[in-house]
């Protein structure tokens, strides 16, 4: 593999030239946090709390769903930094979660696809990082790479499952050890979490905590305290709700006409595609999967606050970087709901992102620049004073923190590959830049998508094929092709 190109190495010189220029450090990738240790000298905890499927604006106060109550998420994010524009590489569970531990997008993370492997082991990965620099290392939740719940190298402490696991009284596995628990996924795994840090870790080190809960993922079943929760309540219809892809490519249109899962999809073959989609079915605001989806994220919430009190009454709770996110997002009813993600548009790709930490983030900070979840194994690796491995693609994003935002990126590079699982959802490689997103679909010809976001932000007018925008179109395409080579882009092998 040709590690020379990339995006770190490049971000690294430009922040040397800005460096020279203006007397301030934009990269800080060895170890030049000393304003994180504080006066104690300590280095920073890492909580680092993940969902699944959570689409970055279901927290409350987002107020996209008048009645969705976060109360606890609220309360973060007001104390630390809610980032406006955090977004996944990878919109599906498997590569997003490799891409989280080794900073290498799935193309290189070894997980292209869910569910057929664990991500490499022959490139430092965060976990491993971590322990190398003093820390103490657990995991406690949904791993779902490949599918085991054994426990995996460079971890301290291990607890989870196999896959998507189950809501009620699951099958756990606790450093080999296999049992049931019972009652609630998410009260278990975060009282699991407690223990640990409460009575389990080596207290004279620093510590990691990787809390990954298998909510909100499908099929939705709420807490039982949750059951009846919003029954007066209606989800707003999605602006983008009837989209009937007229202008978008046939494979969206043959999808929601036939389905993407593979015997649906085996068994459209040779049947016409429409030249747009079946009308949408009347919203009701009712739907009750979608209503279930939202009140499991009240469990969530309140278990996020549980854990938050623990660190409060141990009296770490501000030596910790307390961080909440999402695999990847979730198309709630957007966009006909053709998928429930792997597409490019934003439902899909972006995440909630909240960050604690008020050693060095002020109460109520907003950051509007795009971060990527390969950025958080450099940032963490940063935070606690180690250097970041030159093998991984992503940024620290220490100097956002900092309040320094010259250098830093204005596009990324999207990627999704074909399943099995559901082969009428072709393969993508995508840029998306500050105003605008191009979508190609390699594997067909004429179904290329290119969103002013700007001035369509519900990515409803596809401008691709439109002759006054050509000069937009080249050079965005231009410049796919060159984070292409940044990243060191291929199609990997892997069974399908």
């Amino acid at each position: 593999m040709n590690y020379s190109k990339m995006t770190r190495r490049e971000f690294t010189a430009a922040a040397a030239i800005t460096s020279a220029a203006t007397g301030l450090s934009l990269f800080t990738g060895c170890s030049s946090n000393a304003f994180s240790f504080g006066k104690s000298g300590k280095r920073p905890n890492f909580v680092f709390i993940m969902t699944d499927d959570q689409k970055w604006d279901a927290v409350g106060f987002e107020d996209e769903y008048p009645f969705l109550k976060t109360p606890q998420l609220d309360k973060i994010a007001s104390e630390g930094a809610v980032f406006k524009n955090a977004f996944v590489t990878t919109a599906l569970c498997s590569p997003s979660r490799a891409t989280c531990l080794t900073g290498l997008y799935a193309h290189d993370s070894g997980v292209p696809v869910n569910e057929i492997a664990d991500h490499r082991l022959d490139v430092p990965s965060l976990q491993r990082t971590l322990r190398q620099n003093g820390y103490e290392v657990a995991f406690i939740g949904k791993w779902h790479q490949r599918l085991h719940a054994r426990p995996r190298p460079d971890f301290d402490y291990w607890l989870s499952f196999r896959g998507q696991g189950q809501y009620y009284d699951p099958e756990l596995n606790e450093n080999g050890r296999e049992f049931e628990a019972k009652g609630y996924i998410t009260d278990i795994l975060t009282d699991h979490a407690q223990s640990w840090i409460e009575e389990k870790r080596d207290k004279s080190k620093p510590f990691c905590l990787f809390l990954w809960h298998k909510a909100v993922h499908a099929p939705f079943e709420p807490a039982p305290e949750d059951e009846n929760l919003y029954a007066d309540d209606l989800i707003p219809e999605p602006a983008n709700y009837h989209d009937d892809y007229a202008d978008k490519g046939s494979w969206l249109r043959r999808a929601s006409t036939y389905g993407v899962h593979r015997d649906a999809y085996m068994k459209s073959k040779g049947k016409p595609t429409p030249d747009k989609t079946p009308p949408a079915k009347k919203w009701t605001g009712k739907e009750k999967a979608w209503m279930d989806y939202l009140k499991t994220i009240s469990s969530v919430d309140r278990n996020t606050g549980r854990l938050y009190d623990k660190l409060k009454s141990l009296d770490i709770l501000d030596d910790t970087f307390f961080m909440f996110t999402s695999d990847n997002g979730y198309l709630l009813g957007n966009h006909h709901s053709v998928s429930d993600k792997r597409i490019m548009w934003e439902e899909s790709i972006k995440v909630p992102l909240i960050i604690r930490y008020p050693r060095l983030i002020s109460a109520g900070t907003k950051i509007d620049k795009m971060v990527l979840n390969v950025d958080f194994a450099p940032t963490f690796i940063d935070l606690a004073g180690a250097k970041v491995p030159q093998t991984m693609q992503g940024e620290s994003f220490v100097p956002l923190l900092r309040g320094r935002t010259r250098g830093w990126r204005k596009d990324f590079l999207y990627e999704y590959f074909r399943e099995g699982y559901a082969p009428g959802i072709p393969s993508v490689v995508g840029i998306r830049t500050e105003r605008y997103k191009l979508v190609d679909y390699p594997e067909l010809e004429g179904n290329n998508e290119m969103y002013d976001l700007k001035n369509d932000p519900l990515e409803l007018t596809n401008l691709y094929y439109k002759e006054e925008y050509a000069g937009v179109r080249e050079r965005l395409s231009k410049r796919l092709e060159e984070l292409k080579r940044q990243t060191d882009y291929k199609v990997p092998d892997y069974p399908f």
